[in-house]
C-alpha cells in the first residue's frame, strides 16, 4: 500500500497541487470573512452553553445571579432559580401587575439581559426610565415588551406602562415573530440616551424611538414584570448594564 501510494503522488503532482491550493483559499476566505453590521454585535455571541454571560467591557453586572442586592419588591412573586430571576409562579393566578426594581436609578445607559417566558399567560417587560407608583404595585414609565399582546408579538416592542398607556414604537410585524425564540431565552438590548431609545431582539434593532414631549422624564429605575393573569413565570438573566455620557 506504502509503494501505490508513493506512485499516486509521483503520477498526480498537477491534482495534489490544485488541492493544496483549494485548502488555502478556503482558510483565507473563511477567515477573512466579515461580521454583520446591523447596528448589534450579537451578544448572544457571549454566552455560553452553560447559560453564563461574559461582563462586557464598560458594563457591570445588574444581577449577581445569587442574591437580590440592589432590588426591591414583592418576594411573594420573584424568586432565584439556576442564577435567573423568576417573575410570578405556575400554581395560581397573579392578581396584579407585580415589578422588581432596582433602588439606583439611571438615565443614560445600555442594557443587556436575556428573558423567557412560560406557563398559560404570555406577557411581561423590562421597565426603565421609570418610578413606582404610590399606593399600588404599579409603575409608570417606558417598557420593552416581552411576549405578546393584542394576539400578535409584542417582544421588543416600545410600550409607556401607565402613563400613556399605549404603544409608543412598533417593532416590524412580519420580522418581529421570526427574530423571537419562543420558549427560549432571548436577547435584549436597550439603549437609552437623552431623547433616543433603541431596542434590540436577538442583535436585531426592532424601535428607533425619540421622544418628543420634554415633560417625559430622562432618568428612574430599571424593573422586571411579570403582568397580572393566568400561570405564568418570566426568567430574567446575565442583567448587565453600562451608564453612558450624556451629550453635551
Amino acid at each position: 500500500m506504502q509503494t501505490t501510494f508513493v506512485q499516486q503522488r509521483t503520477k498526480t503532482p498537477r491534482n495534489w497541487s490544485r488541492f493544496l491550493g483549494a485548502i488555502v483559499l478556503v482558510v483565507f476566505f473563511g477567515a477573512s470573512t466579515p461580521r454583520p453590521a446591523n447596528g448589534a454585535d450579537n451578544g448572544a455571541a457571549n454566552v455560553a452553553e452553560d447559560g453564563a454571560a461574559k461582563l462586557l467591557p464598560g458594563f457591570s453586572w445588574l444581577f449577581d445571579g445569587k442574591t437580590l442586592d440592589g432590588w426591591e419588591g414583592n418576594l411573594e412573586y420573584f424568586r432565584i432559580e439556576d442564577g435567573a430571576i423568576v417573575a410570578g409562579n405556575l400554581k395560581a393566578d397573579i392578581p396584579h401587575n407585580e415589578f422588581l426594581c432596582t433602588k439606583k436609578t439611571y438615565a443614560d445607559f445600555e442594557l443587556r439581559l436575556e428573558a423567557k417566558l412560560r406557563g398559560v399567560g404570555d406577557n411581561a417587560g423590562v421597565q426603565f426610565r421609570t418610578k413606582r407608583l404610590p399606593n399600588t404595585t404599579e409603575v409608570s414609565g417606558y417598557q420593552c415588551d416581552v411576549g405578546t399582546a393584542w394576539n400578535r408579538s409584542v417582544w421588543a416592542c416600545l410600550y409607556d406602562e401607565s402613563r400613556r398607556n399605549k404603544l409608543l414604537a412598533d417593532a416590524p410585524a412580519e420580522k418581529s415573530a421570526t427574530w423571537t425564540k419562543k420558549g427560549e431565552w432571548n436577547e435584549l438590548r436597550i439603549v437609552a440616551k437623552g431623547d433616543k431609545i433603541e431596542l434590540y431582539l436577538n442583535g436585531n434593532l426592532s424601535v428607533d424611538y425619540t421622544e418628543r414631549d420634554p415633560k417625559i422624564e430622562r432618568s428612574g429605575i430599571i424593573g422586571l414584570q411579570i403582568h397580572s393573569g393566568p400561570p405564568t413565570e418570566a426568567l430574567y438573566r446575565n442583567i448587565q448594564i453600562k451608564e453612558l455620557m450624556p451629550e453635551k
